[in-house]
């Protein structure tokens, strides 16, 4: 397979957080061909020589499918090692998904109640930082994309696949049993796994109480950012062969967000817009 050419987009919030950057390093929206190859690559990196994943690539070594030609792609940019991509997020809303035919979530759960929602919608996905940037300024400069994108294109509900590292939902049982206790998501917006190795997860039990703490300073970095935006989790989980991971679906709601430093990037996100 070839690599995917797509087109570039502009998105005036998200270039303007180039200001907001710490040291060398910039957010915003790929704007040209490279820029966007360089998020498959570093993907094609982190997924499939590091997680051990498969993906639909060739040996050009970049990390492609289906819903990229249509997603806008969030990256951050060190200017100090030449204007490499450290960091991507794939990010994709109702038009968009249109375009190639529904959302990527969709292959694993049934996003209904979603899809059903008044307003825009925003899809998370294609989330990797390099090993050496794997660090909370990083991060937090993703969230300062995703807000810029969020408040730029009024969108009322994110949600995206999260994903535990392996293929064991034994191994997964205490968090999953965790999250669908303190974070499963309202009915009326509820994802609900349906892919064919869908693991369901027994009912959660007290005992599991004293132990959330530990249970939850083990989860993946990107799975505790969405919880600290007041993030939901969807019914079940879903095993991903291809990647490697045992996947669960994250819904949040961006007026029920209650962590301030969110609030604080949507704060930064229109000081500096145009």
């Amino acid at each position: 397979m070839t690599a995917i050419r797509l087109a570039p987009r502009a998105e005036p919030a998200a270039e303007a957080l180039a200001s907001l950057a710490p040291s060398t390093l910039e957010v915003r929206l790929a704007r040209d061909w490279a820029e966007i190859e360089a998020a498959q690559r570093l993907r094609y990196r982190v997924f499939m020589q590091e997680m051990g994943a498969v993906g639909e690539c060739d040996a050009s070594g970049l990390d492609v499918d289906r819903f990229d030609p249509a997603a806008d792609h969030l990256i951050v940019i060190d200017h100090a090692a030449a204007g490499a991509v450290v960091g991507t997020y794939r990010l994709m809303r109702r038009n968009q998904a249109v375009r190639c035919g529904g959302f990527y979530t969709e292959r694993e759960f049934d996003i209904a109640g979603i899809l059903a929602m008044p307003g825009e919608i925003l899809e998370l996905g294609r989330s990797c930082i390099d090993p050496a940037y794997r660090n909370r300024s990083t991060i937090q400069l993703l969230w300062r994309g995703i807000a810029a994108h969020v408040f730029a294109h009024r969108v009322a509900l994110m949600f995206g696949c999260a994903s535990l590292p392996g293929c064991d939902a034994a191994a997964h049982e205490a968090a999953l049993r965790y999250l669908h206790r303190h974070h499963l998501a309202p009915a009326a917006v509820r994802p609900s796994a349906i892919a064919a190795e869908r693991v369901a997860v027994s009912p959660p039990v007290d005992e599991l109480a004293g132990s959330a703490r530990q249970v939850v300073a083990g989860l993946p970095p990107l799975m505790k950012g969405y919880l600290r935006l007041g993030g939901w989790i969807g019914d079940g989980a879903v095993i991903d062969r291809r990647f490697n991971t045992t996947d669960v679906c994250m819904v949040v709601m961006t007026d029920h967000v209650t962590d301030r430093y969110f609030r604080h990037y949507a704060a930064q996100v229109r000081a500096v817009a145009p």
